[in-house]
Formats: C-alpha cells, sequence, structure tokens
C-alpha cells in the first residue's frame, strides 16, 4: 500500500491540470519515421513507421510506402513486431527487409506487384545491413557467428542427475560485455550471402574480427567492398578499420586502406569507375572531422574531397551520374544534406533533417536519393517527431503527418534559438529554449537546464519528448551546446581534448544567466539535470555552485579512474579522452571527477540510472549517491531494473525519468517556497 501511493505521488507530479498539453500516458501514442529507401523513380517512398505499444511497453516498427505525388500513404507490412531495415531490389519489383514476426529476426522478401511475403532465411542469429546483389539473385548480410567457449578447467566427479552449480565463466577477451547487451557470448560478425529466393546461408568472411556496416559491389557484382578492422591490435585500437575488397569467386580478400585511422561506407559509383569512403587519419584526439574521400579503381589514386571542410561527413550517396556525392553532416545542431561534385565546391541541399531520437533533441536522421536526385528524408521540426519528407530543387515537401491524432489537439512548449557569448572567453555559445504551452511573460517560471550527452555530440531545434514533457508542467526548459559539442567544427569540439569537463561548465552558466536577465524566470527554483556528459556535467555544477535548488544526475561518470577500468569500450575511452593510463596520470583523471569536489556539494542531489548499464556503469551512481549520503547532502538513488545505458529504449521508462525528475524538482522547489 506504502509503495502504491509512493508511485502515486510522483505520477501525479508530473502531470498537469491542464488537458490541452503533454501528458506522459501521451508517450505511448506517439510515432516516428526512419530508414528511408526512395524508388529510382522518386515516384514511392518506403519508410519505418515506429509505434509505442502500451500493453506490452514495447516499440514496434513496421514498413509503409507513401507517394510523392498525391501523399498517399499505406502499409507495406502489418503487426505487432518489429519490421525494419528495408531495401529495395535493383529493378525495384522487391523490398527485402527483416522481421521478427516467427519469434526470431529473419530475412523476408516481398514482391511489390503483387503483394507475395516469402521469408527467405532460418538463420540461428540475428542478421543486419542486408544488401542486394547487383543481378537482384541474392542478399549479403551480416551476422553473429558464435565460437566455441574456452573453458580451461572441467570439474570432474559430478554424478548423473546430480544438479551442481551452474559453471563459472572463464573471461580473457579484451571485450567482454557491452552496453545493450550484456556480458557476451564467443563469436564474431561476418558477412554472408543468401538466394533472394530462399535458401541457406553461404559463409564469405572468416577470422577473428568483426565485419558489418554498410557493403558496396563493383559494377560487374564480382568484388563486395566493405569496412573491418582486421588488423592484429584489433581489440587495443578498435576504431583503425580499413576498407577491403572481397573477391566472391575466391574468398580472397584484399586491403584497400592502409592508414591508421577509420575507413567506412565504402559505395562505388553508378559508373563502377571510383570508390567513395569516409574517414580521417587518426590524432588520438577526442575528435576529428570525418572526411569525404574517393579512390579510382584504375589508377589507385586517392584524394580528399572536403579537406577544407569545417564539419564531420556523416552518411554517403552516389548521385546516379557519378558527378558527385549527396552527404549528411551537422551544423550548429542541424542535421544538412549537401552536395559535393568531384570537382568544385559543395552547396547545401536542405538543412531539414530530423532527429529519429524523439526523447532529446539530438541531431540526425535519415535520408536517401533517386537517380532523377529527389532526395527523400526525415524531417526536423520542433513540435512533432520525425516525419518524412522529400525535397525537389531545394523546397522540403512534408509528404506525412504521422502524429497529428496524437498532437493536434494538444498546445506544445515554444522553441526558440539562443546564442550567448561564454564568460569564460567570449567564444559563441548555441542553445535553445523551450517556453511552457500557456507562456505568460509577465510570470515567474522556474528553469530546467538539461545537458545532452557525448560529450562530443550536439543538440538541435528538433523534437524532445522529454523537454516537452517539462514544460508542460510551466517550466522553461534550456538545452545548449556547450564546448566539446560537434556541428560547429574542430578547434570548438577540441576544446574539451583532455580538459573535461571544464569551461563548458562556464558556457552552461552564462546560458543560466541570460535567461534569467530575461525577467521571466524564478531564481529561487533554478534545476539541473542531464545524462551521461550530461550527468558528468550536472554532478560538477553541484561541486562548483549552490545556485540551483535540485540537481538530477542521470547515468554519470562521476570518477575517471574507475569509469576507464569498468566502462565496456575501455581501450577507446583510455587512448583518446586521456592523455594515458589511469595509473600514469592519477591526478589528471581525478582534478576532473566529480568525485573530487563531492565536499562541495550542498544541492539536493538525486542519481538515476540503469541497472544494466555497462558504458557509465551503476557503480559510478552509487559512489557519488554514498559520498553524498557521507556528506549529509539531501540525496536518492533511482535504479531502472534491466535498463542499459539508453535508459528509455521501452515507453515506461522514459515516463519514469521524466516523473522522478519533475518529483524531485517540484519536491525541492516547494522547500524553496518555505523558506
Amino acid at each position: 500500500m506504502g509503495l502504491a501511493i509512493a508511485t502515486s505521488g510522483i505520477a501525479n507530479a508530473a502531470q498537469s491540470t491542464r488537458h490541452d498539453v503533454l501528458a506522459l500516458e501521451d508517450v505511448f501514442n506517439l510515432e516516428y519515421a526512419n530508414q528511408i529507401d526512395i524508388s529510382d523513380d522518386g515516384d514511392t517512398v518506403y519508410f519505418v513507421r515506429n509505434r509505442m505499444d502500451i500493453k506490452s511497453d514495447r516499440k514496434f516498427s513496421n514498413i509503409w510506402q507513401v507517394s510523392t505525388d498525391n501523399k498517399q500513404l499505406q502499409p507495406v507490412t502489418s503487426g505487432v513486431h518489429q519490421d525494419f531495415a528495408p531495401v529495395l531490389s535493383p529493378d525495384g519489383s522487391r523490398l527485402a527487409f527483416i522481421s521478427t514476426r516467427d519469434g526470431s529476426a529473419q530475412l523476408y522478401v516481398k514482391w511489390l506487384n503483387t503483394g507475395a511475403v516469402s521469408k527467405i532465411s532460418n538463420l540461428t542469429q540475428s542478421p543486419s545491413k542486408p544488401t542486394w546483389t547487383p543481378d537482384g539473385k541474392s542478399l549479403v548480410f551480416s551476422m553473429f557467428v558464435p565460437a566455441k567457449p574456452n573453458s580451461p578447467v572441467s570439474l570432474p566427479g559430478k554424478p548423473e542427475g546430480a544438479k551442481w552449480a551452474d559453471p563459472a565463466l572463464f573471461i580473457d577477451e579484451v571485450y567482454y560485455r557491452a552496453d545493450g547487451a550484456g556480458y557476451t557470448k564467443a563469436g564474431h560478425n561476418h558477412l554472408f550471402r543468401i538466394a533472394a529466393n530462399g535458401g541457406n546461408a553461404v559463409q564469405l568472411t572468416s577470422g577473428d574480427f568483426d565485419h558489418g556496416g554498410s557493403i558496396s559491389f563493383s559494377d560487374d557484382g564480382s568484388t563486395l567492398y566493405f569496412s573491418a578492422n582486421r588488423h592484429s591490435d584489433h581489440e587495443l585500437k578498435p576504431i583503425n578499420s580499413e576498407i577491403y575488397a572481397l573477391e566472391l569467386d575466391t574468398l580472397s580478400i584484399r586491403a584497400i586502406t592502409d592508414r591508421d585511422g577509420p575507413d567506412s561506407q565504402p559505395q562505388v559509383s553508378p559508373n563502377g569507375r571510383y570508390l567513395a569512403y569516409t574517414g580521417y587519419d587518426d590524432k588520438r584526439t577526442n575528435y576529428e572531422n570525418t572526411q569525404l574521400y574517393i579512390r579510382d579503381l584504375e589508377s589507385g589514386e586517392t584524394r580528399s574531397l572536403t579537406p577544407d571542410f569545417d564539419r564531420a561527413v556523416a552518411q554517403i550517396q552516389w548521385a546516379d551520374d557519378s558527378r558527385g556525392l549527396y552527404f549528411s553532416y551537422d551544423s550548429e545542431g542541424k542535421t544538412t544534406i549537401g552536395y559535393q561534385p568531384l570537382r568544385g565546391e559543395a552547396k547545401v541541399i536542405t538543412d531539414k533533417v530530423g532527429s529519429v531520437s524523439f526523447g532529446r533533441p539530438y541531431s540526425g536522421g535519415d535520408f536517401d536519393v533517386s537517380t532523377e536526385g529527389d532526395i527523400a528524408f526525415t524531417l526536423a521540426d520542433t513540435q512533432r517527431p520525425a516525419d518524412v519528407a522529400l525535397t525537389k530543387r531545394g523546397e522540403a515537401l512534408r509528404l506525412t503527418h504521422l502524429n497529428e491524432d496524437a498532437l493536434a489537439n494538444k498546445t506544445l512548449g515554444k522553441v526558440e534559438e539562443l546564442w550567448v557569448k561564454s564568460s569564460h572567453d567570449e567564444l559563441d555559445i548555441q542553445g535553445w529554449i523551450v517556453y511552457p504551452p500557456h507562456f505568460d511573460a509577465t510570470k515567474k517560471y522556474p528553469l530546467i537546464l538539461e545537458i545532452h550527452g557525448g560529450p562530443v555530440a550536439n543538440y538541435g531545434p528538433h523534437f524532445s519528448a522529454e523537454a516537452q514533457l517539462f514544460a508542460a508542467q510551466d517550466n522553461v526548459v534550456l538545452y545548449m551546446n556547450p564546448r566539446g559539442s560537434d556541428s560547429y567544427g574542430k578547434d570548438f569540439a577540441q576544446t574539451i581534448h583532455h580538459n573535461y569537463p571544464s569551461n563548458d561548465y562556464h558556457d552552461l552558466m552564462t546560458g543560466v544567466d541570460a535567461l534569467v536577465a530575461k525577467g521571466f524566470i524564478d531564481d529561487t527554483k533554478l534545476y539541473v539535470t542531464g545524462g551521461s556528459g550530461g550527468g558528468v556535467l550536472t554532478s560538477w555544477i553541484v561541486g562548483h555552485t549552490d545556485r540551483f535548488a535540485a540537481a538530477v544526475v542521470a547515468k554519470p561518470v562521476i570518477n575517471w579512474f574507475s569509469f576507464v577500468l569498468t566502462a565496456d569500450f575501455y581501450p577507446f575511452f583510455a587512448d583518446y579522452w586521456f592523455p594515458g593510463k589511469p595509473w600514469e596520470h592519477m591526478q589528471h583523471y581525478m582534478e576532473r571527477s566529480p568525485i573530487s569536489y563531492v565536499g562541495n556539494v550542498t544541492t539536493p542531489t538525486m542519481l538515476l540510472t540503469g541497472e544494466a548499464d555497462y558504458r557509465t556503469p551503476i557503480s559510478e551512481t552509487e559512489q557519488f549517491y554514498q559520498a553524498l549520503q557521507l556528506q549529509g547532502v539531501d540525496t536518492a538513488m533511482v535504479r531502472i531494473p534491466d535498463a542499459s545505458h539508453g535508459i528509455t529504449k521501452r515507453p515506461s521508462n522514459l515516463m519514469a525519468k521524466v516523473a522522478y525528475i519533475l518529483w524531485w524538482f517540484e519536491k525541492h522547489g516547494e522547500k524553496q517556497a518555505d523558506k
């Protein structure tokens, strides 16, 4: 009975008396589009339509199509399961996809003219990234191949029928657990080929290396290009990938690139002459701009098409005439599609690409290009999760309105751009304000500073369920891209190289000061929260100022020393985020660890982390919680069962996260009012 009362109180704290604003349970009504594939003639866009199921508390997805002419929307697949990774055959007559409809992830093909659907695989592991061969007769995909566990000890003397304890697990691999996957099984990902009409999958690659990601074929289909890290030290140098060519008749593999750095996304030009790919020279920094390269497959000449472009190239796709490539990149919080000719300057096509992560306002998105140059993409909108849009001659045309039934009668918070000059050094810092739905500038509102993770990542003018739910409770929300964020060039991102956290703190405080100066903020009700890198900065903030009435630190790193020795991707963190190993630079590690400043904390601080988080393990949260208890600071710890680093993969987890944060802030707002 007591638990039920407490839970009800948390939920009530996060609800509004108004019915026209976003409420927690509305999360289950939201949908978003991703995984775009446009037909060659540009007439039809296929995409994955994602929705939330309130009964199972899971995300389900089906494949839909929309006409670019009359915007007619119709399903390609249906059912309460996951259909994803749609890819059209070279002649456009069939659509391959992955589905969990029979209880496991398998490959399917749909004949678009007849509507017939066939399961073409019976795999023991989940496939990923299906790609058609040029002749349309086969599909190539990636799949995990288990290896025999290495167990050097077997216990003697077990009688027949005896029930002994489960055997001990022997681990001697560098990577033995992964966030979202738990403790990993022995084995590697390999490439396979399967006939499009069904049959047995044939393994194409071998060895103790992982093979995955995007692949591409030579124009005659005899050679397959892929990216992998097949170096002998691949475990300790995890991002040093190369482009490889695999001859399908002999299965021989040769390296196409050879440098210290990540090379990925191989794409052969439609005329078969060039190989495009992305990568950069690794300098062991926290950030480098990913460049777009092309290699002449006849001469071997290789050059960067973007040597002076101060942004990171993301997704790439050849134009049908092979004279240039379309590419996406983030700039000032917006995901943009550009066109880079083989000779000459790049041009901007659209900056309206929308994030497919609707919990927090991260940038990103999907796009695809027809042979005519029409570009289908996920559309950015601060008031709606990602829809499907089309651009012709630079004009963006919305093709879908997936959330009108859920949000048309809701009043959402207006999102406004903000620029400030950091109090530290006058560096230009960008942010966004989310106003309460019924904002009145003559009133005083609480302010919630919400900080992004990464730390090299960025927020932008995108829909955010969390920010809108905060605003719906009459809070002004501020989110920013402090120094170290990407989308502002290499120098901006590298200001935190071996120097995080540091002056990003001043950037955030400058933003808070700017909002307080506007006159509608109650400066006795300032709150701060953030997750992952945002959790780091939130815990750093409460160790350096007492101006906030309360804080919620989500999935943080508190102690860099222990983090590097417990996180899943530890070789990368030690090599790129720090000047060396923890025991070689103890002072450096601890000077940037929020735990070092816990003695200064007086702000009521709640911790919130998934119990299955292996990226920022919950032991980090426990350290700070226990330190705050020893300090006598008002604190609490919220543990999300079975949740990994993302926390909000299940809709109810997103609801719980928001509800607990709002409850904590409301609780301490009331205390401030009583003072």
